[in-house]
């Protein structure tokens, strides 16, 4: 397993995932990236031939400027010309991804595997192929294989606790976003362009899941947090809003006014 938040009822129906820059990604990569002001779509070839100081690019290191651009067609290209080894198959598995070429990606994730089998950020991405597939078992069997090597992963850890929701183990999904909150309280919010390890961002629920965040932010006392999924609960439909001002793990939000002033609002539902 395993910030994944979002606008309230844009992807309902279906999945989407996004990536998140972890560490896995080479700090080097973005260190190297062109300006922002340079950001235009160029061929493979003149960004092969872009200087930088007194030494060429790898070709790894041109194709993390293309995925850092969402430039994924041309990363692809450029990291098939690299040599290959697990962390560029499971690159250009992201980029598929991120195209939503599922199948293709997990292909790549597959061979990212085959030729280092614990090679944790792939098996991390395979399980959020299985998740978009709504195979939460197998989703959760891959999420727990990272955890078993990294158990500090909070990316995985929001996986994993998203695979439990998908499932209906409510309580399981609690405790597990709980674990990834106080390992980096800001797993659910980050996001970008490119990186290494896949992060799921949809449930099958919206309204019990923000229900939910709001109830992890809540008692951590991180109310402007827990405030805004308070919201999105409201605006996806969330009918038990007595829970907000009854259950004891809102209690501390009850005198803030942003508190009041969401419930004493009738939100329309997106």
């Amino acid at each position: 397993m395993m910030r994944l938040f979002l606008t309230s009822r844009v992807l309902k129906s279906h999945l989407t995932v996004f990536v998140t820059l972890t560490a896995a990604l080479s700090a080097h990569a973005q260190s190297i990236a062109p300006p922002s002001s340079a950001q235009t779509v160029v061929p493979v070839s003149a960004a092969a031939a872009a200087p930088t100081g007194s030494r060429t690019l790898s070709l790894t290191e041109r194709g993390d400027i293309f995925m850092a651009r969402k430039m994924f067609r041309e990363a692809i290209e450029t990291y098939k010309e690299a040599p290959p080894s697990a962390a560029v198959m499971n690159k250009i598995g992201i980029a598929y991804h991120q195209l939503a070429d599922l199948n293709v990606a997990q292909t790549y994730y597959l061979k990212a595997m085959k030729l280092n089998p614990a090679f944790t950020e792939a098996i991390n991405n395979l399980g959020t192929i299985y998740y978009s597939q709504h195979s939460y078992r197998r989703a959760i069997t891959q999420y727990k294989k990272v955890l078993r090597v990294k158990p500090d992963s909070a990316s995985t850890l929001a996986n994993l606790a998203s695979a439990y929701f998908g499932r209906k183990q409510y309580e399981l999904a609690q405790e597990t976003l709980d674990k990834a909150l106080e390992l980096d309280p800001n797993v659910l919010e980050s996001r970008g362009g490119g990186g290494a390890v896949v992060r799921d961002r949809s449930v099958p629920d919206r309204p019990t899941f923000f229900y939910i965040m709001a109830k992890t932010y809540a008692k951590k006392g991180l109310n402007e947090q827990a405030i805004s999924y308070i919201r999105k609960s409201l605006e996806e439909g969330f009918k038990e809003r007595e829970k907000y001002t009854h259950e004891p793990e809102f209690a501390g939000l009850r005198n803030d006014p942003e508190f009041q002033k969401v419930m004493a609002l009738e939100p329309k539902v997106l």
